[in-house]
């Protein structure tokens, strides 16, 4: 195992945990709101749709902006591309061979699954008001019940998806 943190494929879930505790808690400090990615989605579809002159004042945001949420988000992709490149963990491939084992080795049906069910996260996220890091980080810190809720919704849908798409030997694919 490495020595150097920032080299190690997997992290320890409690200091990560506390990372983001810290991340949370300077949110707050700073800009006073809790951590979320989605309505960076929101409004660059906002900024777009303006752009072409399809949105009016009835969207949730009002008029194109660019936020705070954009530099996390910038911060989530750079981070992972460069804990990806640090750890070696990085791969090209396009269907990973777990997909390929079950449903085949063609990126078209892949990649359509992968857009499709991206999408659904992301009107998910939008109807419920906020995403996985919006509800499960920010909402269940502040004791929201909407997001307790949330997270077992997220859990069990998540095991029952997981069954149904890999098997019953999802422990060892992992």
């Amino acid at each position: 195992m490495s020595r150097n943190p920032l080299t190690r494929v997997q992290w320890s879930p409690h200091v990560v945990g506390a990372g983001i505790g810290i991340l949370s808690w300077f949110a707050f400090a700073t800009v006073d709101r809790g951590i979320g990615v989605t309505t960076a989605f929101e409004e660059a579809a906002t900024m777009v749709l303006h752009a072409l002159g399809l949105a009016d004042g009835g969207w949730p945001v009002s008029g194109p902006t660019i936020g705070w949420e954009w530099t996390l988000l910038a911060g989530l992709l750079i981070g992972a591309w460069i804990s990806a490149r640090m750890s070696g963990d990085h791969s090209r491939e396009t269907v990973p061979s777990m997909w390929a084992a079950r449903f085949g080795d063609r990126p078209g049906p892949r990649l359509a699954v992968a857009f499709v069910g991206g999408f659904l996260l992301m009107f998910g996220a939008r109807l419920a008001q906020g995403c996985t890091s919006g509800h499960g980080i920010t909402g269940a810190l502040q004791l929201a019940v909407s997001s307790w809720v949330f997270l077992v919704g997220l859990f069990v849908s998540g095991g029952i998806v997981a069954r149904l798409m890999i098997g019953k030997k999802v422990g060892s694919h992992v």
